[in-house]
């Protein structure tokens, strides 16, 4: 069997003038994708799934080590450790995270103190007998509040690309 000769054409390939190639988006300073998200926002959702994983894996040990079923039976027996542990467990992983991403340690610090000074009301509140149990998710609400109002007050530092 004999084979046909197959005749190929080089293909010049097609140059843009530089006038389209200044129009393609990704090449266009100042302007973003719908699709992307802002460093000050990717910034806050990084730091708030640090919190919650920090969160809940500090109450799942504090669960474990006081021998209670629930979590709720811990907040009504333990409630000045709960609202300890659940400030630890958001601040330390949130610095960490803070200092590996090379946000620097007075940064990390002033994200730490977000974290624990909201839970002073609420441990006064326990110490005084207003409540009877830890008002864990209260206390928790209020630090991503806290969290976003010190990133707007810093704004040039966490709008930034780390």
């Amino acid at each position: 069997m004999a084979r046909a000769p197959v005749v190929t054409e080089d293909r010049i390939p097609r140059v843009e003038p530089e006038s389209e190639a200044r129009k393609h988006p990704a090449m266009t300073p100042g302007k973003q994708h719908k699709g992307r998200i802002s460093p000050f926002w990717r910034h806050y959702l990084q730091m708030a799934a640090v919190m919650a994983v920090g969160m809940f894996a500090a109450g799942a040990i504090l669960v474990i080590v006081s021998g209670a079923k629930t979590w709720d039976e811990v907040i009504s027996q333990y409630p000045t450790l709960s609202l300890v542990v659940m400030a630890a467990g958001m601040s330390i992983p949130m610095g960490a995270w803070m200092l590996f991403r090379g946000m620097g340690r007075r940064n990390s610090f002033e994200m730490a103190a977000a974290m624990i000074v909201p839970v002073i009301p609420f441990l006064c509140l326990v110490w005084f007998g207003v409540t009877s149990s830890a008002q864990c998710g209260a206390y928790c609400a209020l630090t991503f509040v806290v969290m976003y109002g010190l990133m707007r007050f810093r704004l040039s530092e966490y709008s930034m690309q780390m």
